[in-house]
């Protein structure tokens, strides 16, 4: 089994939320539980249902997190880039609208478009992937093609 890039950063991200959801999440919604419990009759019992759906939720997602620990492996960020690979920093520009996006090449367990982190493995990060400064590049939308070009890699 290949193992996934992440930055230590994303990493770290990754072991806090899961030592919060071990440590905190979880016993409190045992507490829960029990207390619900103690209220007798749990087949009417809304709070009881509630919690047990919620220690379900907090459950998968430290096996999720397990997961995505486990297959992922630590890349040192090492700069400074000439091109688009993992960890750098890039800003694209659409040549028809001049719209401008700036985004990080990480793991796919770190990626957020929103906030500027984009994965390797999403179409983008593809498409950028080897690319310098002043590199052009098509993108197919549903709208159709687009064309971009590399603005900045840093």
């Amino acid at each position: 089994m290949s193992q996934l890039p992440i930055t230590s950063k994303g990493m770290a991200k990754l072991k806090d939320e899961l030592y919060r959801l071990q440590t905190v999440d979880r016993p409190e919604v045992i507490k829960a539980i029990e207390e619900a419990r103690a209220h007798g009759d749990l087949s009417e019992n809304a709070e009881f249902h509630a919690a047990k759906d919620r220690q379900n939720e907090i459950m998968n997602r430290i096996n999720t997190l397990q997961n995505m620990i486990g297959e992922s492996r630590v890349v040192e960020i090492k700069g400074p880039y000439t091109k688009c690979v993992f960890g750098a920093t890039f800003t694209m520009v659409n040549l028809e609208t001049d719209e401008e996006r700036t985004y990080t090449l990480v793991g796919p367990h770190e990626s957020d478009p929103q906030n500027g982190f984009l994965s390797l493995a999403a179409p983008i990060g593809r498409a950028v992937t080897g690319l310098v400064e002043g590199d052009d590049f098509f993108l197919t939308t549903p709208g159709g093609e687009e064309e971009y070009r590399i603005v900045s890699v840093s």
